[in-house]
């Protein structure tokens, strides 16, 4: 179980706190979708969650062990919006194998197929795949690690509606065996998969039902 408890993110240029006593839970292969406009919060949410950033006052607790920084780097997988800006690798296998060089071929081979990229060559360019490959390898530059909890921000963002809906599918499987915690501001496509909901606005956030926000859109 993922535990965030009076969380809050305030750095001392900004006038006003960027999170505002945020608290949230999230079980175990559960899909936690988190709702708000640019400028709400939900980036630097997530890079608390990944170790990125510490917070001002609050805590983060897996399995009831509070962690700091370094033990959240190592429990979980940040996919950053438009992640193929961010990929360094020649091929797949050295984006794959960035920073583990000591993954092996099958090691590999099971992680693309978990992200339904099995029939992909090892040796072609992440660049050169479609926008929905190239989502799906970012994913699976995370699993790889094997972390606790994947976190995605803006995952469908720039896709088509086709390969919004491949994506969705996708993470509707992932679930089954991963924690995740996704945010976006354009809910549609990803309620049906969630199993908890919250809003963010102005660093507040508030619990809500998937099923009223279906209803909703």
């Amino acid at each position: 179980m993922l535990y965030l408890r009076n969380l809050t993110y305030h750095p001392t240029a900004c006038p006003t706190a960027i999170l505002k006593t945020v608290n949230l839970e999230l079980a175990p292969q559960q899909l936690g979708l988190i709702i708000g406009p640019s400028g709400s919060g939900k980036s630097t949410l997530l890079e608390i969650l990944s170790g990125l950033a510490e917070p001002t006052s609050g805590a983060v607790f897996w399995r009831e062990q509070q962690l700091i920084a370094e033990q959240l780097q190592q429990l979980a997988g940040l996919v950053f919006q438009f992640p193929e800006r961010h990929f360094c690798g020649g091929t797949i296998l050295e984006e794959l194998r960035l920073g583990h060089p000591e993954l092996n071929s099958e090691r590999v081979r099971q992680t693309l197929a978990e992200v339904g990229l099995e029939h992909l060559s090892l040796g072609a360019s992440p660049h050169a795949l479609s926008g929905g490959q190239q989502r799906r390898l970012a994913l699976a530059v995370q699993l790889i690690r094997q972390p606790n909890v994947l976190l995605l921000d803006e995952p469908t963002a720039g896709l088509d509606w086709s390969m919004r809906r491949q994506l969705v599918d996708l993470l509707a499987k992932l679930k089954k065996d991963w924690t995740l915690l996704v945010v976006t501001h354009d809910a549609g496509d990803l309620l049906p998969i969630a199993d908890c909901c919250w809003k963010i606005n102005h660093g507040e956030l508030k619990s809500v039902e998937p099923t009223k926000l279906q209803v909703q859109t």
